[in-house]
Protein backbone atom coordinates (compact mmCIF):
# COMPACT_ATOMS: atom_id res chain seq x y z
CA UNK A 1 0.00 0.00 0.00
CA UNK A 2 2.85 2.38 -0.76
CA UNK A 3 1.89 5.79 -2.09
CA UNK A 4 2.44 5.92 -5.84
CA UNK A 5 5.16 8.20 -7.05
CA UNK A 6 7.35 8.04 -3.96
CA UNK A 7 10.93 7.81 -5.27
CA UNK A 8 12.34 6.70 -1.90
CA UNK A 9 9.96 3.74 -1.87
CA UNK A 10 11.44 2.39 -5.10
CA UNK A 11 15.15 2.47 -4.24
CA UNK A 12 16.79 -1.00 -4.15
CA UNK A 13 17.96 -2.21 -0.75
CA UNK A 14 21.65 -1.41 -0.29
CA UNK A 15 24.17 -3.79 1.24
CA UNK A 16 24.82 -1.21 3.96
CA UNK A 17 21.22 -1.65 5.17
CA UNK A 18 21.54 -5.39 5.82
CA UNK A 19 22.93 -5.16 9.38
CA UNK A 20 19.96 -3.00 10.42
CA UNK A 21 17.50 -5.39 8.79
CA UNK A 22 18.94 -8.67 10.04
CA UNK A 23 21.39 -7.75 12.81
CA UNK A 24 19.15 -8.49 15.77
CA UNK A 25 18.66 -12.06 14.48
CA UNK A 26 22.39 -12.77 14.44
CA UNK A 27 22.25 -14.81 17.64
CA UNK A 28 19.83 -17.35 16.18
CA UNK A 29 21.32 -20.79 15.77
CA UNK A 30 19.47 -21.78 12.64
CA UNK A 31 16.96 -19.72 10.64
CA UNK A 32 14.24 -21.23 8.46
CA UNK A 33 13.35 -18.86 5.62
CA UNK A 34 9.76 -19.05 4.34
CA UNK A 35 10.03 -18.48 0.59
CA UNK A 36 6.99 -18.70 -1.68
CA UNK A 37 8.70 -17.48 -4.83
CA UNK A 38 6.94 -14.12 -4.87
CA UNK A 39 8.97 -10.88 -4.87
CA UNK A 40 8.95 -10.31 -1.09
CA UNK A 41 10.11 -13.75 -0.04
CA UNK A 42 12.53 -14.09 -2.97
CA UNK A 43 14.14 -10.86 -1.81
CA UNK A 44 14.28 -12.33 1.70
CA UNK A 45 16.18 -15.34 0.41
CA UNK A 46 18.64 -13.21 -1.57
CA UNK A 47 19.24 -10.51 1.05
CA UNK A 48 19.50 -12.97 3.95
CA UNK A 49 22.14 -14.86 1.96
CA UNK A 50 24.04 -11.60 1.33
CA UNK A 51 23.84 -10.69 5.02
CA UNK A 52 25.08 -14.14 6.07
CA UNK A 53 27.96 -14.01 3.55
CA UNK A 54 28.96 -10.53 4.68
CA UNK A 55 29.07 -11.64 8.34
CA UNK A 56 31.13 -14.69 7.48
CA UNK A 57 29.58 -16.70 10.32
CA UNK A 58 26.23 -18.04 11.61
CA UNK A 59 23.37 -18.34 11.83
CA UNK A 60 22.79 -21.21 9.42
CA UNK A 61 20.12 -20.52 6.79
CA UNK A 62 17.65 -23.07 5.41
CA UNK A 63 14.83 -22.22 3.00
CA UNK A 64 11.46 -23.90 2.50
CA UNK A 65 8.65 -23.46 0.00
CA UNK A 66 5.10 -24.75 0.37
CA UNK A 67 3.31 -26.06 -2.70
CA UNK A 68 -0.32 -25.45 -1.77
CA UNK A 69 -1.58 -27.48 -4.74
CA UNK A 70 -4.12 -24.71 -5.41
CA UNK A 71 -2.66 -23.42 -8.70
CA UNK A 72 -1.15 -25.21 -11.69
CA UNK A 73 1.98 -23.03 -11.50
CA UNK A 74 2.76 -23.71 -7.84
CA UNK A 75 4.97 -26.74 -8.47
CA UNK A 76 7.11 -24.87 -11.01
CA UNK A 77 7.38 -21.88 -8.66
CA UNK A 78 8.64 -24.11 -5.85
CA UNK A 79 11.27 -25.57 -8.18
CA UNK A 80 12.31 -22.05 -9.20
CA UNK A 81 12.95 -21.22 -5.54
CA UNK A 82 14.91 -24.45 -5.11
CA UNK A 83 17.11 -23.52 -8.05
CA UNK A 84 17.83 -20.04 -6.67
CA UNK A 85 18.53 -21.42 -3.19
CA UNK A 86 21.01 -23.91 -4.62
CA UNK A 87 22.75 -21.07 -6.47
CA UNK A 88 23.03 -19.18 -3.18
CA UNK A 89 24.28 -22.25 -1.33
CA UNK A 90 21.24 -22.52 0.93
CA UNK A 91 19.57 -25.91 1.60
CA UNK A 92 15.95 -25.94 0.44
CA UNK A 93 12.85 -28.02 1.23
CA UNK A 94 9.60 -28.26 -0.73
CA UNK A 95 6.57 -29.03 1.43
CA UNK A 96 3.17 -30.01 0.04
CA UNK A 97 -0.21 -29.09 1.47
CA UNK A 98 -1.93 -32.41 1.02
CA UNK A 99 -5.49 -33.48 1.65
CA UNK A 100 -8.88 -31.97 0.88
CA UNK A 101 -8.97 -28.17 0.69
CA UNK A 102 -11.81 -26.14 2.21
CA UNK A 103 -14.42 -24.58 -0.08
CA UNK A 104 -14.56 -21.35 1.94
CA UNK A 105 -11.90 -19.61 4.01
CA UNK A 106 -9.14 -21.00 1.80
CA UNK A 107 -6.63 -18.23 2.55
CA UNK A 108 -7.12 -18.53 6.30
CA UNK A 109 -6.82 -22.33 6.14
CA UNK A 110 -3.71 -22.04 3.96
CA UNK A 111 -2.14 -19.61 6.43
CA UNK A 112 -2.73 -22.01 9.33
CA UNK A 113 -1.46 -24.95 7.28
CA UNK A 114 1.69 -23.01 6.35
CA UNK A 115 2.57 -22.31 9.94
CA UNK A 116 1.98 -25.91 10.99
CA UNK A 117 4.19 -27.22 8.17
CA UNK A 118 6.94 -24.67 8.75
CA UNK A 119 6.80 -25.28 12.50
CA UNK A 120 7.09 -29.05 12.01
CA UNK A 121 10.05 -28.64 9.66
CA UNK A 122 11.74 -26.19 12.03
CA UNK A 123 11.59 -28.75 14.83
CA UNK A 124 12.90 -31.49 12.55
CA UNK A 125 15.93 -29.49 11.40
CA UNK A 126 16.56 -27.75 14.72
CA UNK A 127 15.73 -24.21 13.58
CA UNK A 128 14.90 -21.78 16.39
CA UNK A 129 13.67 -18.96 14.12
CA UNK A 130 11.14 -18.81 11.29
CA UNK A 131 11.73 -15.74 9.12
CA UNK A 132 9.02 -14.37 6.84
CA UNK A 133 8.98 -11.49 4.35
CA UNK A 134 6.08 -9.41 5.67
CA UNK A 135 6.49 -5.82 4.45
CA UNK A 136 5.20 -2.39 5.41
CA UNK A 137 2.40 -2.96 2.89
CA UNK A 138 1.36 -6.11 4.76
CA UNK A 139 1.44 -4.16 8.01
CA UNK A 140 -0.83 -1.46 6.57
CA UNK A 141 -3.32 -4.01 5.24
CA UNK A 142 -3.37 -5.77 8.61
CA UNK A 143 -4.06 -2.52 10.45
CA UNK A 144 -6.89 -1.59 8.05
CA UNK A 145 -8.37 -5.07 8.38
CA UNK A 146 -8.32 -4.87 12.17
CA UNK A 147 -9.73 -1.35 12.16
CA UNK A 148 -12.70 -2.73 10.25
CA UNK A 149 -13.17 -5.38 12.93
CA UNK A 150 -13.02 -2.82 15.74
CA UNK A 151 -9.84 -4.27 17.25
CA UNK A 152 -8.35 -2.95 20.46
CA UNK A 153 -4.95 -1.32 20.93
CA UNK A 154 -3.10 -4.63 20.77
CA UNK A 155 -4.73 -5.58 17.47
CA UNK A 156 -4.15 -2.15 15.92
CA UNK A 157 -0.47 -2.44 16.85
CA UNK A 158 -0.36 -4.79 13.89
CA UNK A 159 2.26 -7.40 13.06
CA UNK A 160 5.20 -7.62 15.42
CA UNK A 161 8.80 -7.68 14.20
CA UNK A 162 9.48 -10.60 16.53
CA UNK A 163 7.07 -12.92 18.26
CA UNK A 164 7.21 -16.33 19.96
CA UNK A 165 4.60 -18.87 18.88
CA UNK A 166 4.70 -22.50 19.99
CA UNK A 167 8.31 -22.08 21.15
CA UNK A 168 9.34 -20.86 17.69
CA UNK A 169 10.61 -17.31 17.18
CA UNK A 170 8.90 -15.55 14.27
CA UNK A 171 11.01 -12.86 12.62
CA UNK A 172 9.95 -10.20 10.10
CA UNK A 173 12.98 -8.12 9.08
CA UNK A 174 11.17 -6.24 6.27
CA UNK A 175 8.30 -4.86 8.33
CA UNK A 176 9.44 -1.26 7.78
CA UNK A 177 10.25 -1.70 4.08
CA UNK A 178 7.75 -1.06 1.26
CA UNK A 179 7.24 -3.91 -1.17
CA UNK A 180 8.35 -1.68 -4.05
CA UNK A 181 11.90 -1.56 -2.68
CA UNK A 182 12.13 -5.34 -2.67
CA UNK A 183 10.85 -5.53 -6.24
CA UNK A 184 13.40 -2.88 -7.26
CA UNK A 185 16.15 -4.91 -5.57
CA UNK A 186 15.31 -8.05 -7.53
CA UNK A 187 15.06 -6.14 -10.80
CA UNK A 188 18.47 -4.59 -10.21
CA UNK A 189 19.93 -8.04 -9.57
CA UNK A 190 17.95 -9.49 -12.51
CA UNK A 191 16.45 -12.20 -10.34
CA UNK A 192 13.05 -13.49 -11.52
CA UNK A 193 10.12 -13.99 -9.18
CA UNK A 194 6.61 -15.40 -9.38
CA UNK A 195 3.34 -13.46 -9.39
CA UNK A 196 0.37 -15.01 -7.60
CA UNK A 197 -2.86 -13.99 -9.40
CA UNK A 198 -4.88 -14.42 -6.19
CA UNK A 199 -3.14 -11.29 -4.86
CA UNK A 200 -5.33 -9.31 -7.27
CA UNK A 201 -8.49 -11.38 -6.87
CA UNK A 202 -11.01 -9.06 -5.23
CA UNK A 203 -13.00 -11.91 -3.74
CA UNK A 204 -10.30 -11.78 -1.03
CA UNK A 205 -10.26 -8.97 1.52
CA UNK A 206 -6.57 -8.12 1.22
CA UNK A 207 -6.88 -7.74 -2.54
CA UNK A 208 -9.77 -5.32 -2.03
CA UNK A 209 -7.71 -3.33 0.45
CA UNK A 210 -4.84 -3.13 -2.07
CA UNK A 211 -7.25 -1.80 -4.66
CA UNK A 212 -8.28 0.97 -2.24
CA UNK A 213 -4.66 1.94 -1.54
CA UNK A 214 -4.34 4.73 -4.17
CA UNK A 215 -7.56 6.39 -2.99
CA UNK A 216 -6.53 6.18 0.66
CA UNK A 217 -3.06 7.52 -0.15
CA UNK A 218 -4.60 10.68 -1.62
CA UNK A 219 -6.04 11.37 1.84
CA UNK A 220 -2.71 10.72 3.55
CA UNK A 221 -3.63 7.18 4.64
CA UNK A 222 -0.44 5.64 3.26
CA UNK A 223 1.29 2.45 4.29
CA UNK A 224 3.99 4.59 5.92
CA UNK A 225 1.47 6.45 8.10
CA UNK A 226 -0.46 3.30 8.99
CA UNK A 227 2.80 1.57 9.94
CA UNK A 228 3.79 4.60 12.02
CA UNK A 229 0.46 4.42 13.86
CA UNK A 230 1.01 0.70 14.47
CA UNK A 231 4.45 1.34 15.98
CA UNK A 232 3.05 4.01 18.30
CA UNK A 233 0.19 1.79 19.38
CA UNK A 234 2.61 -1.10 19.93
CA UNK A 235 4.59 1.17 22.26
CA UNK A 236 1.42 2.15 24.15
CA UNK A 237 0.29 -1.47 24.27
CA UNK A 238 3.60 -2.59 25.79
CA UNK A 239 3.33 0.12 28.46
CA UNK A 240 -0.25 -0.85 29.32
CA UNK A 241 0.70 -4.53 29.50
CA UNK A 242 3.47 -3.71 31.94
CA UNK A 243 1.15 -1.62 34.13
CA UNK A 244 -1.48 -4.37 34.06
CA UNK A 245 1.10 -6.99 35.08
CA UNK A 246 2.32 -4.83 37.95
CA UNK A 247 -1.25 -4.20 39.08
CA UNK A 248 -2.10 -7.90 38.89
CA UNK A 249 0.85 -8.71 41.14
CA UNK A 250 -0.05 -5.98 43.64
CA UNK A 251 -3.72 -6.97 43.79
CA UNK A 252 -3.24 -10.73 43.97
CA UNK A 253 -5.46 -11.85 46.85
CA UNK A 254 -3.79 -15.19 47.42
CA UNK A 255 -0.54 -15.77 45.59
CA UNK A 256 -0.66 -19.46 46.49
CA UNK A 257 -4.13 -20.17 45.09
CA UNK A 258 -4.58 -19.29 41.44
CA UNK A 259 -5.56 -15.88 40.12
CA UNK A 260 -7.78 -14.21 42.70
CA UNK A 261 -7.74 -10.40 42.92
CA UNK A 262 -8.73 -7.94 45.63
CA UNK A 263 -12.10 -6.67 44.41
CA UNK A 264 -11.89 -3.12 45.75
CA UNK A 265 -8.54 -2.40 44.09
CA UNK A 266 -9.57 -4.19 40.90
CA UNK A 267 -12.64 -1.98 40.40
CA UNK A 268 -10.84 1.23 41.35
CA UNK A 269 -8.30 0.80 38.55
CA UNK A 270 -8.81 2.26 35.06
CA UNK A 271 -11.03 -0.13 33.10
CA UNK A 272 -8.33 -0.75 30.47
CA UNK A 273 -5.95 -2.18 33.08
CA UNK A 274 -8.65 -4.26 34.79
CA UNK A 275 -9.75 -5.72 31.45
CA UNK A 276 -6.16 -6.64 30.60
CA UNK A 277 -5.74 -8.31 33.99
CA UNK A 278 -8.97 -10.20 33.47
CA UNK A 279 -8.01 -11.32 29.97
CA UNK A 280 -4.59 -12.52 31.11
CA UNK A 281 -6.18 -14.46 33.96
CA UNK A 282 -8.74 -16.09 31.66
CA UNK A 283 -6.04 -17.00 29.13
CA UNK A 284 -3.84 -18.48 31.86
CA UNK A 285 -6.57 -20.53 33.53
CA UNK A 286 -8.89 -21.23 30.58
CA UNK A 287 -8.85 -24.20 28.24
CA UNK A 288 -10.33 -22.69 25.05
CA UNK A 289 -7.41 -20.63 23.77
CA UNK A 290 -7.03 -16.82 23.85
CA UNK A 291 -10.25 -15.11 24.90
CA UNK A 292 -11.87 -12.65 22.50
CA UNK A 293 -11.59 -9.06 23.68
CA UNK A 294 -15.32 -8.40 23.25
CA UNK A 295 -16.16 -11.38 25.48
CA UNK A 296 -13.72 -10.21 28.16
CA UNK A 297 -15.21 -6.72 28.01
CA UNK A 298 -18.70 -8.17 28.43
CA UNK A 299 -17.49 -10.20 31.42
CA UNK A 300 -15.89 -7.12 32.95
CA UNK A 301 -19.10 -5.09 32.51
CA UNK A 302 -21.05 -7.88 34.22
CA UNK A 303 -18.58 -7.92 37.10
CA UNK A 304 -18.82 -4.16 37.50
CA UNK A 305 -22.63 -4.31 37.59
CA UNK A 306 -22.57 -7.13 40.14
CA UNK A 307 -20.04 -5.26 42.29
CA UNK A 308 -22.20 -2.12 42.35
CA UNK A 309 -25.21 -3.96 43.78
CA UNK A 310 -23.13 -6.23 45.93
CA UNK A 311 -24.29 -9.47 44.33
CA UNK A 312 -24.55 -11.22 40.99
CA UNK A 313 -24.57 -14.60 39.24
CA UNK A 314 -21.46 -16.66 38.72
CA UNK A 315 -20.05 -16.22 35.21
CA UNK A 316 -17.54 -18.27 33.25
CA UNK A 317 -15.39 -17.73 30.18
CA UNK A 318 -13.06 -20.16 28.39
Amino acid sequence: MSKKGSVADKIPVAESELPALFGDFGNSGKILLAVSGGPDSTALLVLAAQWRAKRGRGPELIAATIDHKLRAASKAEAKMVAKLAAKLGIPHHILEWKGKKPITGVQEAARDARFQMFSKLAKEIGADTLMTAHTRDDQAETVLHRMGRGSGIGGLAGIRRTHIRDDLKLARPFLDLPKARLVATLKRLRIPFASDPTNKDTKYLRARLRKLAPLLAKEGITSANLALMARRLARANAALNRLANEAAFALRADREAGRAFQARGFFLMPAELSIRMLRDAVDAEGIEGPAELAKVEALYDALVSAHRVGKGPTRTLA
